[in-house]
């Protein structure tokens, strides 16, 4: 196979203009990678265009969670809810080591809402839905065992179920590298300027290459727009319906920092917003923030000062103990949730709904909202939508988003290690499988990532800016302190060659790159005050 690289994607452009495709999709997230694999599951010529790179907004930015959304179902939205349990049972099932479930501990406390007996009737619902028993209520004194540190006053036990967890960049890639595997063909970089029309009708896209700066007319029969907060700026836009987005930002801490075994959900006590502290990648997330992000979307999100504030007030009503504070903190990220709204004056940001909607003219469906859990469903959606463009009959044959994993023997390596290989990679591990023989299982510094992943991406994964390595391919960028700076050196020594910069684009990535870290993923230069704790010392 022909290695999907820079050098591909500069000789294949004019190729992939001059082809007439069934199915052109418009935006790299899950929702469009989602689209493109069960397009190519079903033969259709189909081509993927994103505008930065693969789940460089949303989809790399989002809470990692794989859930039903308890707080949906208690404000009545029940088939987003069974949806979501479903395809959260059906991706543990087809994607483990990828996906990966998650047990959730809510504490109660006299006095606070909601109490044991509420709880435990929505979560019975829940389980309901997802076809399994999955919860129970611990009393005190073993809660004081499964959650060491947990604030004890007032404390009348703890409701305990299970959801799921995963890395939702790899996700991205995983998607769509079932998609390609099958016919489908994906570029980056390409930003579309504007839907292409004829009598009334969408037949293609004018895109600009954000690399060379040339333009491509790509032609299709049908256009699937799944661009996330970006959906209002292409698609012609009727009723009072629009995107209104919402952003949510996060802090990640050292795991030695902040021991969780179990992922903690409690409302925040200044506005009792549902605030999550749960194990990730071996570190700690805190999360999310819900406000309306109103600065330019082709800038990358960004926390604000009152957000690390709010975060960790939550972190210490939960922990009091720990004494969490910004020195502790290793690094940050915040996405835009594409959130449908009526545009109803006053509606606070958390009381939108998370419903997704499709909106179709002639020629093109646009797909707006939606939730990383129910991707496959949103692509069904679409594609149903999209059929009779085609001439084409469309139904849910139940087909699994993940095809069967090659045989590939991953030696010298943990039964841990090797799950989460094959669960990130996917029909690439026999490639893998050749760098690790190469390079050996060594890990990048205290992360869980193999040196063999980082030479896979740069030479395999379409890897244009310096970014697109240690955000989304690797998340090293975010589990390391500042940014991985103190591992470039041997990064450059291994990815260098293989992405085929010269020594002056190295630079000028590094430069970048560092820049555009301290910048959208550190603290903001005005943090709440520090604790004597810094994130990049060891515990002594």
């Amino acid at each position: 196979m022909t290695a999907w690289n820079a050098s591909w994607r500069e000789q294949a452009l004019p190729e992939l203009a001059a082809t007439d495709w069934d199915l052109i999709v418009v935006g790299g997230g899950i929702c469009g990678v989602g689209i493109l694999r069960e397009a190519a599951r079903r033969g259709w010529q189909c081509l993927l265009i994103e505008q930065r790179d693969f789940a460089w907004g949303t989809s790399s930015r989002s809470s990692k969670m794989i859930h039903g959304g308890l707080r949906y179902m208690a404000k009545g939205q029940f088939k987003l809810t069974r949806d979501s349990v479903r395809e959260r049972q059906r991706l543990l099932s087809e994607a483990p080591g990828l996906v990966e479930p998650l047990s959730f501990i809510f504490a109660h406390y006299r006095g606070a809402f909601p109490g044991p007996r509420i709880t435990g009737a929505l979560l019975t619902v829940y389980d309901f839905l997802a076809g399994q028993h999955n919860h129970q209520y611990v009393a005190p004194l073993p809660l004081h065992y499964l959650a060491p540190g947990l604030k004890r006053q007032d404390l009348l036990g703890g409701s305990h179920f299970a959801d799921a967890v995963t890395d939702d960049a790899r996700l991205v890639l995983r998607v769509l590298g079932e998609a390609r595997a099958d016919g489908g063909e994906a570029v980056n970089g390409l930003r579309v300027l504007e839907l292409c029309r004829q009598a009334g009708k969408v037949n293609g896209v004018r895109a600009a290459d954000l690399e060379r700066g040339q333009e491509f007319h790509f032609h299709g029969r049908v256009i699937a727009q799944a661009t996330g907060v970006w959906t209002d700026q292409l698609r012609r836009q009727s009723g009072p319906k629009h995107i209104r987005p919402l952003r949510g930002s996060h802090l990640l801490l050292p795991a030695w920092r902040l021991p969780v075994a179990h992922a903690f959900s409690f409302l925040h006590s200044v506005d009792a917003r549902p605030i999550f502290i749960f194990p990730w990648e071996g570190a700690t997330v805190i999360g999310t923030t819900d406000l309306d992000h109103h600065e330019d979307l082709n800038l990358e999100a960004h926390i604000s000062p009152a957000e690390v504030e709010y975060l960790l007030t939550a972190c210490t009503q939960q922990f009091p103990g720990a004494q969490i504070g910004s020195a502790d903190v290793l690094s940050t990220w915040s996405g835009v949730r594409p959130v449908v709204s009526n545009g109803e004056a006053g509606t606070h940001a958390s009381d939108e709904k998370r419903e997704h909607a499709l909106w179709i003219e002639p020629g093109c469906v646009t797909l707006a909202g939606g939730k990383l859990t129910t991707f496959r469903l949103l692509a069904l959606e679409v594609l149903r939508a999209c059929a009779p463009w085609l001439g084409k009959t469309f139904e849910d044959d139940g087909g699994k988003v993940f095809a069967p994993l090659p045989s590939v023997p991953l030696p010298h390596l943990t039964s841990a290690q090797r799950s989460r290989l094959r669960g990130r990679y996917g029909r690439e591990l026999p490639a893998l499988a050749a760098l690790l023989s190469q390079l050996g299982g060594e890990k990048v510094g205290a992360s869980e990532t193999l040196w063999a992943e980082l030479a896979l991406a740069a030479e395999q994964e379409l890897v244009l800016h310096l970014d697109d390595l240690l955000l989304r391919r690797t998340r090293l960028g975010l589990l390391l302190p500042r940014g991985a700076a103190a591992e470039l050196p041997p990064i450059r020594r291994i990815c260098q060659p293989r992405l085929g910069w010269n020594d002056a684009r190295w630079q000028g990535e590094e430069t970048r790159y560092l820049e555009l870290w301290q910048r959208c993923y550190s603290l903001p230069r005005n943090p709440p005050a520090m604790t004597r704790v810094a994130a990049d010392l060891p515990p002594t």
